[in-house]
């Protein structure tokens, strides 16, 4: 990893962003992806999941296991098979939504690994009246790490190394971790080839998210490696793109306030056209969490003093 915010290709156009939606093989089965990197993917694929949640373990011999997954007895039996033999020496997390966390107490029990990387689930703000059943909603309010990474913290095996990147955003606990020796990140839920991530408030914050992707497009990584689907293989590119695109979602915001719409209700349609109604409830998360910060920015005023799901909005 390298540091490259003083290179020009910052304000190169992003291009569309095109996703990548390929399978990444069977639930349970172990796939060798690089010389230090394996993965065996969760069976809980579904609409917010995709295939199901990526399972990456991590060197040889001496090995750590990154996002374990979900309380899922049959994927812990497959991880434990996988490394079978081999020493677990850390259970690694990006955050703590439901199908990434759980499985580590199991993984702990089963090898005596600490569980390191983020630390206990909390909102990214205050909660306001009404929130926190969607903060507990798909959060592992159990998880209590043995060490907390910050930025810069590192755990390693033979021929490994894992640097944790503060990513608050999707979760306002997310890490990513660096592997040097492959010039890779593991990037959690934060940046994804499949889809862009939701951002859902109080859970996330979008000013947050947008700040974590400036600080990954001052890094060099060859390769992601997230917590569903296959890999962001042009990372630089990429993040371009979702960069991009959030400065669409926000301008068609702008555009239906500007037609008269003063809810969220009312602009979710019109925004995400086509969009199976399984998926609208996540949108209008995604469109709250856009509103929330550009309330902040004293852009969009709120009829409320906090702003909600189901408050009215306007233009300053």
């Amino acid at each position: 990893m390298t540091d490259r915010s003083a290179t020009n290709d910052r304000d190169e156009p992003a291009g569309p962003l095109a996703f990548e939606r390929d399978l990444v093989g069977p639930a349970g089965a172990v796939v060798r992806l690089t010389p230090l990197l394996r993965r065996v993917v969760a069976g809980n694929g579904g609409p917010m999941t995709f295939t199901g949640t990526c399972t990456y373990i991590v060197g040889e011999g001496t090995v750590a296991i990154v996002d374990p997954g979900p309380d899922d007895d049959a994927h812990v039996v497959r991880l434990l098979e996988a490394v079978a033999g081999e020493t677990v020496s850390h259970i690694v997390l990006t955050h703590t939504h439901r199908d990434h966390s759980p499985a580590s107490r199991a993984v702990k029990a089963a090898t005596g690994a600490p569980i390191v990387g983020c630390g206990p689930h909390r909102p990214s703000r205050e909660i306001a009246v009404g929130e926190a059943h969607r903060l507990d909603a798909a959060s592992d309010q159990d998880h209590v790490p043995d060490r907390i990474m910050r930025m810069g913290d590192a755990v390693s095996g033979p021929g490994w190394t894992l640097e944790a990147v503060e990513t608050p955003g999707h979760t306002a606990n997310h890490l990513a971790f660096t592997l040097p020796q492959e010039g890779a990140l593991l990037s959690g839920d934060h940046v994804m080839a499949w889809s862009t991530t939701v951002v859902a408030p109080p859970d996330g914050s979008m000013a947050d998210y947008m700040r974590s992707i400036e600080l990954l497009r001052g890094m060099e990584h060859a390769i992601y490696w997230p917590g569903h689907g296959g890999p962001v293989r042009e990372p630089q590119r990429f993040l371009r793109g979702l960069v991009q695109h959030r400065r669409q979602r926000e301008a068609a915001i702008l555009n239906r306030l500007r037609a008269g719409d003063e809810t969220i209700q009312a602009m979710v349609p019109a925004i995400y056209q086509d969009l199976p109604e399984v998926l609208r409830g996540a949108a209008a998360l995604s469109v709250f969490a856009q509103i929330e910060d550009l309330v902040a920015r004293r852009v969009v005023l709120c009829a409320e003093p906090v702003p909600g799901l189901s408050s009215r909005y306007r233009l300053v």
